[in-house]
């Protein structure tokens, strides 16, 4: 059996250090709708509607991750065009939040910025799937520079504010992995997904269904690094649903024999972690 096509990053967990203020970054700044909220913790989407893509977990104690550590290296959030991509552009860029780059990678179209507890976001907008480049069996992608007034043509004084799109979501997790050749065992032999680009130097892509990558693994600052102590700031689990219990189970018995399960299948969802004790929630 091979990985289902449609499956996807549903969800990230993040812990943060005060909810207000990440709050304000993602519901305010970006447009994510709160759906639950407790003086604790909050659950966000883009329609206002289950299921969540964002959970707020707040610890007060929390300190920050360390860029040698392994975790999360940024949550890319998929607009479903460029000019949507455009309109929280320009909203955040109206907002006086600081953007840390803007790339070009023939696949799609990122702006990157950080959230106030410096966890890494991209926003970006796929390019039409028949204009993706293959090299070697491989999907091509760079880094670019991108010409903003492309992005920003899209727009007329027309557009209004009313927050992000509600067919935003998860389109990929990219990692602060350790070891290159382990996170291909994890993502590639293990979950099943296949290497969709492995020409960046220190990088790997992964995916299902042919996306470019529904998974992104670097060791750029974390190369033999270790995981992030328990009170940092920073990712808690991701969540991948994969629409087939037998394939979950599949993965289940090859996770088990390396000893990354943590939570058996249960007919809805198995917890795993994966060689640098980053959580996964697979989920039906």
């Amino acid at each position: 059996m091979k990985i289902p096509d449609n499956t996807k990053i549903q969800s990230v967990e993040l812990k943060v250090k005060d909810l207000k203020r990440s709050l304000n970054f993602y519901s305010h700044l970006m447009g994510f709708k709160i759906i639950n909220q407790t003086d604790s913790s909050a659950e966000l989407s883009a329609n206002g509607k289950q299921p969540y893509i964002l959970k707020l977990a707040e610890d007060k104690t929390a300190v920050y991750r360390h860029k040698s550590t392994t975790g999360l290296f940024h949550i890319a959030i998929r607009l479903p065009n460029r000019k949507e991509l455009a309109r929280v552009f320009l909203r955040l860029f109206k907002e006086r939040v600081k953007f840390q780059g803007f790339s070009d990678h023939i696949v799609s179209e990122a702006l990157y910025l950080a959230d106030p507890d410096e966890n890494g976001v991209e926003l970006y907008a796929d390019r039409p799937k028949d204009e993706w480049q293959y090299e070697m069996g491989q999907i091509a992608m760079d880094t670019l520079p991108l010409n903003l007034n492309v992005i920003t043509d899209e727009l007329d004084d027309r557009d209004v504010w009313n927050g992000i799109h509600p067919d935003t979501e998860i389109g990929h997790i990219h990692l602060n992995v350790s070891d290159l050749k382990k996170a291909q065992n994890f993502y590639s032999f293990i979950l099943g997904m296949n290497v969709t680009n492995s020409s960046y130097n220190g990088a790997m892509f992964f995916s299902a269904g042919g996306y470019h990558h529904h998974i992104g693994t670097n060791i750029w600052s974390s190369r033999n690094g270790s995981p992030a102590p328990e009170n940092t700031m920073g990712m808690i689990s991701f969540t991948i649903k994969v629409p087939d219990a037998q394939y979950i189970q599949e993965i289940q018995n090859r996770a088990g024999e390396a000893g990354l399960v943590l939570k058996n299948f249960d007919g809805k969802q198995l917890l795993l972690e994966d060689f640098d004790d980053i959580k996964i929630n697979v989920i039906l």
